[in-house]
């Protein structure tokens, strides 16, 4: 009898290890996932910084055009007489 329960506590103790080799090895792999997602985020990031420095150059340009022709367009104004 004693080694009935000696074997159905070994079992229980295997068992609960077995448990938590599992529950390891699925924390390591979601893990993982959680690296990789975390990479994809960062270079979309860079990206995302790359094409809003691309455009911020271009506006400068755009507005850089703007005041050329405003003050090309601009009258200068007559002189008065008296």
């Amino acid at each position: 009898m004693a080694m009935d329960i000696q074997g159905v506590i070994l079992a229980i103790i295997l068992g609960t290890l077995a448990g938590i080799v599992y529950s390891l090895r699925v924390l390591v792999l979601v893990e993982r996932r959680i690296a990789r997602i975390d990479f994809n985020i960062e270079s979309l990031t860079k990206k995302i910084l790359e094409e809003e420095l691309k455009i911020e150059t271009e506006e400068r340009k755009i507005e850089a055009e703007e005041e050329k022709l405003e003050t090309r367009i601009r009258v200068k104004p007559k002189k008065s007489r008296r």
